[in-house]
């Protein structure tokens, strides 16, 4: 155990494991080799992580949640209880495929609710917003409120995570966007 971050004793860090400052893994986790976790994460109980997974600064991983080869996490992504990483397109239990791994990127201050399901392959635009049960099979703009089966863009959210008014603007902090090509941007 480091004085720079915390593991619960029930939980398992592999060597070649890095773990940054101020960081917490809870009950009954496995954190593989080759997996990066940045500085003040909160990882939850039964998580598992890796190997060669990277995991940013300030992220929340809740209860249950498993990041599979290839899956990155850019600064203060929320993964909800439950929610899945799939790693490889078409698995078959007898036919070997995880040269195939998909990489999935989900940029900064996204989140991604409980049960949701992240098909691998798949970009997560940052502050992004998916839904508690949502699939997600294609790319997630930047601001983007998707929910359903297929998920699909229903809004649009702030940073700060509130849904935004039909003028781009938040009411909760009074930060206006404008669409651009990747989604959403500040207003200047």
């Amino acid at each position: 155990m480091s004085e720079q971050f915390f593991v619960h004793p029930s939980s398992y860090v592999d060597d070649g494991a890095t773990i940054g400052k101020g960081t917490k893994i809870w009950h009954f986790s496995h954190i593989m080799s080759n997996t990066s976790i940045g500085e003040n994460c909160n990882i939850g109980q039964n998580v598992v992580a890796g190997p060669d997974v990277t995991i940013g600064n300030g992220c929340k991983i809740q209860n249950n949640v498993s990041l599979y080869k290839g899956v990155t996490l850019e600064d203060d992504v929320f993964c909800g209880p439950s929610m899945v990483f799939t790693n490889v397109f078409n698995p078959r239990a007898h036919i070997k495929r995880m040269d195939e791994a998909r990489p999935t990127l989900v940029k900064r201050g996204a989140s991604l609710g409980a049960n949701c399901t992240v098909v691998c392959g798949i970009t997560v635009g940052c502050y992004a917003f998916v839904g508690a049960g949502a699939v997600v099979t294609k790319d997630i703009p930047d601001h983007a409120l998707v929910y359903g089966n297929p998920a699909t863009v229903r809004g649009w959210v702030c940073e700060c995570g509130e849904k935004l008014s039909s003028d781009l603007t938040c009411a909760g902090c009074g930060k206006a966007y404008l669409q651009n090509g990747v989604g959403l941007g500040l207003k200047d």
